[in-house]
């Protein structure tokens, strides 16, 4: 057990920083947020709805960018982009929107295995962009970002939350988010607090 008794809700344009020393639950609740892990107690809920009873219809809600960024080496920049945009089944993708977003306009035809760690993780957040959802959840976005790389993202955070968009996010930095949450998970480590019989987390 890694952590209990935690009850969360992000609102629309909202945004939660999730805060704590490693091995305290960071990534784990964004991968529970993600269903990629099931909780042992309590439940997710999207308003009234229980994720758990339509668990597709709330992963098409979120985007989900962990620690590896995914990318298959033999396909180009914009190659990427655009088959992600088809494997979410994106109406509109916005493929030309995310490659200006994070600076990716000049290497759309450069193969990803010639891409640099900066580059790369700019190419993981360009996804966020390509193909639209109202939740995303980032562990550590800001890694391997120049000052040039963390300023776009910022910007995107901001017109996605202006969108009514939500934002969890892991981090050991600080980031310029506006109104933000912050959780510290350090309070609810396992054996400080009571079995949570409340929802685990909320949107």
């Amino acid at each position: 057990m890694v952590f209990v008794g935690l009850d969360v809700g992000v609102p629309a344009g909202g945004a939660l920083v999730l805060t704590g020393p490693n091995g305290s639950g960071k990534s784990s609740l964004l991968r529970l947020l993600a269903l990629l892990l099931l909780p042992a107690a309590g439940e997710i809920r999207w308003g009234p709805l229980r994720v758990a009873d339509d668990p597709a219809e709330y992963r098409r809600r979120l985007h989900y960018a962990g620690h590896l960024d995914a990318i298959k080496p033999s396909l180009a920049v914009e190659e990427t982009l655009a088959l992600w945009a088809a494997t979410r089944d994106a109406t509109q993708p916005h493929v030309e929107a995310a490659l200006a977003a994070f600076g990716l306009d000049g290497l759309r035809d450069l193969p990803c295995r010639w891409l640099s760690a900066g580059q790369r993780r700019r190419l993981a957040l360009a996804r966020l962009l390509a193909a639209p959802a109202p939740l995303w959840l980032l562990d550590e976005p800001t890694a391997s970002l120049d000052a040039d790389g963390e300023a776009r993202l910022m910007a995107a955070l901001a017109a996605h939350r202006a969108e009514g968009g939500r934002v969890v996010i892991a981090t050991h930095q600080r980031l310029a988010l506006p109104d933000a949450a912050a959780l510290s998970l350090e309070p609810f480590a396992a054996g400080a607090a009571a079995a949570p019989s409340d929802p685990v987390a909320g949107f």
